[in-house]
């Protein structure tokens, strides 16, 4: 019996990052009706940038239980016939080649069974690049999820536009958007004794040299020593040797150990959330930081230092009224954003937040009592015979989605040796990312 016909919801999340596990648990929360027992099941797709604990930690959900597996390791587990009845949803938080490979592996493993989990993905934030390549990777899913309203209408048109169903693209909204929202300088208690707070939000892989890092680097320490009476804090991400959904060859803390530091500059890590109730500016190149800012009403600037551009990802933000420069932050300059610009994408800054999951919601519950159709994706050996078979080799994959020979086990749980072998080589693989490439780069720079 599906456990949602005993008002509870029960869910696995498959995640590869610590910034997809955020965004598929905070789904599955968001998803699950009002008043359900919410019951989670945590995967850890084992890779480079599998989560640490303190990563999970900071992301705030507490699953019921947590486990990592390769991909085979999963399909096995989710493909028997107890494990494909007793879950009501499987949230897909992978990069888009790891949801069609898993699309593809649990077609196989399922096959014609009508009595299985309703299997939703979609993006952890700003879709900027690789928009056409991404969403057909995701295809195949009972439940594209949206962001946004502009995302929603780009989503049908890909798939309209290649002639694949559309019918699966569901508009919600970024399920970690909330937290009080910011009433100006002093306004809210926690701040009335406070000063000024300005607050950086780093990106791992934006931008992705030394130099611009470098600049914007001294410009926000140029500004703390401005404004003295203000507090600047340098955001970060993740702390050397973690790594996150995208790989920082240069963290912000190992350039700024030889500067020396304005005693109102302060390095900070956490929960974004926690950062942004005592923020009165945040600022950024193109960090989704910036919607959960804008959702708060809190002023938000993008900017524009380096250009507007594809590479940056802050060419999303025109429009918005949020774009300028630190020449204009420094001379006291405040954005004003776009009311139209901000109701697109899905920040319900005007209050509709509380409803913006109430379709998928309702979807995932027609679905549950439904008998559903096998998965069907878009890429097939027929539609991508040159691109499909290589993707699903990648999770060991054959291209009917059955698991190649040779590949890991599910039987067997992993033992000491063989886990301390799997952190020393991903610590070595970090390592190597981290400080030998950087280093043979410059050496071909010379």
């Amino acid at each position: 019996m599906p456990a949602s016909a005993t008002n509870s919801l029960r869910v696995a999340v498959l995640a590869d990052s610590d910034t997809r596990w955020k965004w598929g648990a905070l789904t599955a929360s968001r998803l699950a009706p009002e008043g359900a027992d919410l019951h989670l099941d945590g995967f850890l797709l084992r890779g480079r940038a599998t989560p640490t604990a303190r990563q999970l930690q900071e992301v705030g959900v507490r699953p019921d239980s947590l486990r990592e597996v390769t991909g085979v390791e999963f399909l096995r587990a989710l493909g028997t016939p107890e494990a494909a009845e007793s879950y009501d949803v499987l949230v897909l938080a992978l990069v888009g080649g790891g949801v069609q490979a898993m699309l593809h592996g649990l077609r196989h493993a399922w096959g014609a069974r009508s009595r299985r989990p309703v299997v939703v993905t979609g993006y952890v934030g700003v879709v900027y690049e690789k928009l056409a390549d991404g969403l057909l990777l995701r295809h195949g899913a009972d439940l594209v999820l949206a962001n946004s309203r502009q995302d929603a209408e780009r989503f049908r048109a890909v798939y309209e536009g290649v002639g694949a169903d559309a019918g699966s693209v569901t508009e919600v909204a970024l399920p970690f958007l909330g937290g009080k929202l910011y009433e100006g300088v002093n306004a809210a208690p926690a701040k009335e004794s406070g000063p000024y707070t300005v607050v950086f939000a780093v990106q791992p892989s934006v931008p992705d040299n030394r130099k611009d890092r470098t600049y914007l680097l001294n410009r926000l320490i140029q500004h703390a020593r401005l404004h003295p009476d203000r507090e600047v804090l340098l955001k970060l991400r993740s702390k050397p040797g973690e790594h996150t959904t995208h790989i920082e060859e240069l963290p912000y803390q190992k350039l700024a150990q030889k500067t020396d530091l304005p005693s109102n500059f302060r390095l900070v890590y956490g929960h974004m959330g926690e950062v942004l109730d005592t923020t009165d500016l945040l600022v950024t190149v193109s960090s989704t930081a910036a919607l959960e800012s804008l959702h708060r009403r809190i002023p938000t600037v993008v900017l524009t230092d380096l250009g507007i551009r594809e590479a940056l990802g802050n060419h999303h933000f025109v429009g918005s009224g949020c774009l300028a420069s630190w020449d204009q932050l420094d001379a006291g300059h405040e954005p004003a954003p776009d009311p139209e610009w901000v109701a697109r994408q899905g920040v319900g800054a005007d209050g509709s937040y509380a409803a913006a999951f109430d379709a998928a919601r309702d979807r995932i519950t027609k679905l549950i009592a439904a008998e559903l159709p096998p998965l069907t994706p878009y890429y097939t050996p027929a539609t991508a015979p040159g691109y499909l078979p290589g993707i699903l080799a990648r999770h060991h994959l054959g291209p009917d989605g059955s698991p190649l020979p040779g590949a890991p086990a599910a039987d067997r749980q992993a033992g000491p040796v063989r886990q301390i072998v799997r952190r020393a080589a991903r610590g070595a693989y970090r390592h190597g990312v981290q400080r030998v490439a950087p280093v043979i780069r410059r050496m071909g720079e010379l």
